[in-house]
Parts: structure tokens; sequence; C-alpha cells
């Protein structure tokens, strides 16, 4: 997710390791030969050069720590950080299959055995910038602290990583070993868990203060929560990242030059560097922008390498390429939706009940929000799966959409159960738990009155919050919305408890360019299982619980679609249109661009032509 999402993963251009249960996820369009991407090749290669990225509207970068605490989960800051401390796997779903990328990773292939229990990793030939060797070390560093501060981590779900690993066993300097609680799916444990697994340099890190002298701390229980303290401490002052030493002890191809309270980052070649994934170009820079009209603003003039074109301004391609620009369209391996927030104290009981999930999702026209708003660059989305391209992953209930549009029938579910309609407002008027009765724990007099807190900077979203404020109208819903900057929406709906003071939100979106980007296995463990790091509404379903661990349990196709059928009728959240994360412009010296619709980068591979 951007999320608590787009989540962006490092990805590659050459496909070396292709997933048993993934040779198919993207075979249908998203190849770059298909218009997904890629800048090409030919021209003289310019040794060095620098180059500007635009970052989405609102899109500001607040973390380089390996373990993002919640409201640090934004897509942008995996995609920074993986350039500066390798992560052990990355994939790549840009030739049409998704794979894993060796080359884009702290380590090889991993091995299975024991009936899939036993994981046996071996580490790269790689070495810190300030001269020590990443051995498995590193690697247990980043357990201890995950494991004794798991309540902290953002992308925590109860009984996955780091609870699923029994035991970790050091072989060697470069080797070591993880026992499973269980036998698990190795397609999915290796996409899915161990892609979130990042060395960190146990040598320079392992300290619970300022100064303080380097030891074994993240052994202990109560060591690793000191260690974890002072370093998320240090992770929340980004002016200082550029200067702070920590940060300056790197294993991937960049280093950090700039990181600005504003959001402006900029990486350097790391010259101590010893993989085979070097970088061509001296510099990247992620430059923020306010709003998608002062990003194109800018790149009419050229000042960006790397931008966009808004939905609005698709009609303007002609003009762009003409100005030196490639225009390509980046779809994404994502869905997009609207999370309820079950345990609001005003509305969680509404939330609840079915009927009122079914109405909201009846009364929402997605195809004209996508047609018309969206200018065709975005695509209805009606479960957890996403639907393009069509994979094996995807049940028919979800493809043929479990509630069409429909204002009327929306209405009459309301009326039905219980409540009246005065002024565009409806009330309950029928409490109780019967058929014909509001629900449970709502109270008479009770109005349908929501509140949405969405993200900023766009004008097709604005324009699709307006389209819905409208729809829900008709059928009694009120809606009120408030527009905030990416950072502050995923800060201000955090998985809360009723009795507690930020859980006032009620309805959130953070979906410009997709709400959550799913990894090569697209399973919902982090946003829809009970208390998952980042389902931020505490949706809860035991069923829903069931048959997201068999499907990261079983390599049958059918656990997926299992899956996918039952959260599209269940709606744990209101699915909405998802849209392309981008239509790209890329300055035609820019090459060696891959546009993964994992929404990975690798700007280590862009290099500029002469």
């Amino acid at each position: 997710m951007k999320r608590p999402s787009p989540s962006f993963r490092a990805a590659a251009r050459t496909s070396l390791a292709v997933l048993g249960v993934a040779t198919a996820l993207l075979a249908a369009g998203c190849s770059s030969g298909s218009g997904q991407g890629s800048s090409g090749s030919g021209g003289t290669p310019q040794q060095g050069g620098a180059v500007t990225f635009a970052l989405p509207p609102n899109a500001t970068p607040n973390w380089i720590f390996p373990l993002g605490t919640p409201g640090h989960l934004a897509g942008y800051n995996s995609a920074i950080r993986q350039n500066v401390f390798l992560p052990l796997y990355s994939y790549n779903g840009s030739s049409g299959t998704v794979a894993l990328d060796e080359k884009a990773g702290a380590a090889k292939t991993p091995v299975y055995s024991n009936g899939g229990k036993t994981v046996t990793i071996t580490l790269k030939d790689l070495t810190w910038a300030n001269g020590q060797k990443v051995t498995t070390r590193d690697v247990e560093f980043w357990f201890n602290l995950a494991k004794a501060n798991k309540d902290q981590w953002g992308n925590y779900s109860k009984g996955d990583l780091p609870d699923n690993v029994a035991k970790f066993t050091t072989v060697d300097d470069k080797t070591f070993k993880l026992d499973l609680n269980k036998a698990y799916n190795p397609d999915w444990f290796t996409a899915n868990q161990l892609t979130y697994v990042t060395p960190m340099p146990q040598s320079a890190w392992d300290v619970e203060d300022t100064g303080g002298k380097v030891g074994d701390y993240d052994r202990t229980t109560d060591g690793a929560k000191k260690v974890f303290k002072y370093l998320i401490g240090e992770a929340g002052k980004l002016s200082a990242y550029a200067s702070n030493p920590l940060w300056k002890v790197a294993d991937g191809p960049f280093t950090v030059k700039e990181f600005t309270t504003t959001g402006q980052v900029t990486l350097a070649k790391n010259a101590k560097y010893t993989g085979d994934d070097a970088a061509h170009l001296d510099t990247v820079t992620f430059k923020p922008f306010t709003s998608a009209q002062a990003e194109l603003n800018v790149l009419r003039s050229g000042g960006v390498d790397y931008g966009y074109l808004p939905a609005l301004a698709v009609s303007q391609q002609k003009t762009i390429e003409n100005s030196g620009y490639q225009v390509k369209p980046w779809n994404g391996w994502a869905i997009t939706y609207i999370p309820y927030n079950f345990n609001n104290p005003e509305m969680g009981a509404v939330f609840k009940q079915l009927y009122i999930r079914q109405a909201v999702q009846m009364s929402i026209d997605q195809a004209t929000i996508s047609r018309v708003i969206w200018h065709d660059q975005a695509a209805p989305g009606y479960g957890p799966v996403p639907q393009q391209p069509v994979s094996k992953y995807l049940s028919q209930d979800q493809k043929n959409n479990p509630y069409p549009y429909d204002v009327n029938k929306a209405k009459a579910l309301i009326t039905s159960h219980g409540w009246t309609i005065a002024g565009n407002i409806a009330s309950c008027t029928k409490p109780g738990t019967g058929a014909d009765q509001c629900g449970a724990g709502i109270k008479a007099g009770t109005q349908l009155k929501f509140s949405l807190l969405t993200e900023s900077g766009s004008t097709e979203t604005d324009n699709t919050m307006q389209e819905l404020q409208s729809s829900l109208s008709k059928i009694g819903i009120a809606l009120s919305i408030k527009s905030e900057p990416l950072n502050s929406v995923l800060d201000h709906s955090p998985e809360c408890k009723p009795n507690q003071s930020t859980c006032s939100w009620q309805l959130s979106f953070f979906g410009t360019q997709g709400s959550w980007y799913f990894p090569a296995y697209p399973s919902g463990e982090q946003i829809f299982s009970t208390d998952a790091g980042t389902n931020l509404g505490s949706y809860s379903d035991p069923t829903a619980d069931k048959l997201v661990k068999e499907s990261t349990s079983s390599s049958d196709p059918q656990a997926m679609q299992q899956y996918s059928s039952y959260l599209a009728k269940q709606l744990p959240v209101i699915w909405m249109p998802n849209p392309a994360y981008q239509v790209s412009a890329i300055r035609n010296n820019l090459r060696g661009v891959v546009q993964d619709p994992l929404a990975a980068m690798q700007p280590q591979r862009w290099y500029l032509t002469k």
C-alpha cells in the first residue's frame, strides 16, 4: 500500500528465478512490449549524470530504517531504502511473469528442505560502506529487533514473520538456516515474507544511545527494545539523514546525499558498493510536488527527467512527446479501497452490518468513475485480488462483480432494515437485531453520517470523492470529506481500539496511485487478517482468517480463489476503481527504465545517453 502501501519492491529487468505459482500472474498485458514501459536501449551511454524523478502529489518520503513503523509505510519509502540497504530478496514483474531478481537482493536463491519447513539462505559477497562484510550476524540482528519489537513494526501480522520462524541458526558468516513452525507454500514465504528481511549493519547499529559502545544488546529482549527505540528515534530526524553516520553504512548501490523534511531526497552512487548491480548515474533526486498540476507545470518546462501526466492532462501527450519525452502507462499489480474503521465508537456498529456495506458498494458507479473521472486510466475493482491482468488467483465471483451499481436497490436495503430517510439522511427508527431492524449495537436515532479522510493533491481523487458523496446522499448517507497529504492520511488512520483518541476516523482513502501493491503472491495476510499491521480498519472475520492462512500454506490456486470470492462478497472495505500507478513521461535520453507492475524502481540501472 502506499500504503500501508503501494509497497514498492525492488525488481530487475532480467528474470532470474521464476516463481512456480506466479509464472502466469502477469502474462497478459504487462510486459514492456505491451506498453507497460521500458525506455529501451540504444544511443551512446553516458558515464554518470543526474536524473530527477517526480514523486506522486503530496507524497513525501519520511523513513529510511528497514523496519517501518505505522505512518512510515508508504511505498516510496521502501523504494528509496532498498537502494541503500539491500533486502534479502526482490521481485520483478516487468517481463510479463513475476520472477525473483537475485541481482537486486543480498542473498542467493533460497533452498527449501524438510518438507518445506527449513529454509537455507546464503548471502552474496557484499561489504558495508564502513568496510565490514555483510554477514549472517547482520541478518540475525534484523530478526532480533523484529521479534522483540513486532508490536511496533507496521508490516507485522500475527502468526507471520517473525512468529513463523521457530529457530534461526547460523551456519557460517555467509549461510544461515530458518526452521519454520510448519510447512508453508515456498513461493509465498519467499515473496511475501523473506522480502521484508533486510540485513542491517550490526557492527554499527547495535547501540542503545548516541555515542554508545557497540555490543550484542539485540540478543536479549530488553536490549533489542532499547536498540530499536534508539534507532527509530534517529530515523525520525529526517533533516539529519544525510549527515547521520548510521545511515552512511550502506550496502546498496546508493547512499543518501539529501533527505529534507519537505520530501526531497537525493541518492548518490555508492562508491564502496561491491555487488554486481552498481549504479550508472551519479545522483537520482526524488522531487515532491503539492499537486499533480504543479508537477505538470514543471514537466512542461523540462524540469524533471521522469515525471507523469495527470489523467486530466492525457490529451497533452503529443505536446509532451514533442518536447522530448516518451509517454507510457505504468499499470500496477494492485487494489484500491477505502477501509471502514470497524472500531470507531460512533459508526463501528453501523459498519459491521453487511447490508450497510452492500448498500454502500452498490452506490459506487465504478465504470463511470473509471471512464469519466479517470479518463480510462483506472479500472473497476471488486475484491481483494488484482483484476488486471487476469490471473489464476481471481475468482469468478470477484471478476463478475457481486454488487453492481444500483442506487435503488441500495436504498431499499437501508429502508428494509429499520432506517427512515428524511432530508437525504437515514435515521434508525427500528433498533434491534431482527431481519428488518438496524442491527446489533445501533441505537434508535442513530443517523448515517460518515466522515471520510482522503488523500489530497489529485483532481481525479477529489472528483471521485465528490461523486461518492453525491451517490451516497441518494441512499440516505451523508458523507463529509476532509483532504490531507498522504502521510497525514496514513498517520491519522491507524489501527485502533474504540476507547483510543486515535480511533475517531471512520473512512480513509489513500489510493490515488492505488492503495496496496502486492508482492508476487497476492495474498491478504497483511491487510485483511485479524490484527494485521496494515489492517487499518480492524476488520476481523474467522472465515477470512482461515482462508488467508490456507492461501499461504497451499500452492493450490483454489485456495486463493476461495479467499477472493469470500472477501469480494463480505466487503471488508469499499472496493474502488484501481488507477494506473501513473502515466509516465520519460525523457528520451534516459534509458534502462522498466516500469514494473509490482511498483518497483531500479534507478541503479538507469543511464543517460548522449
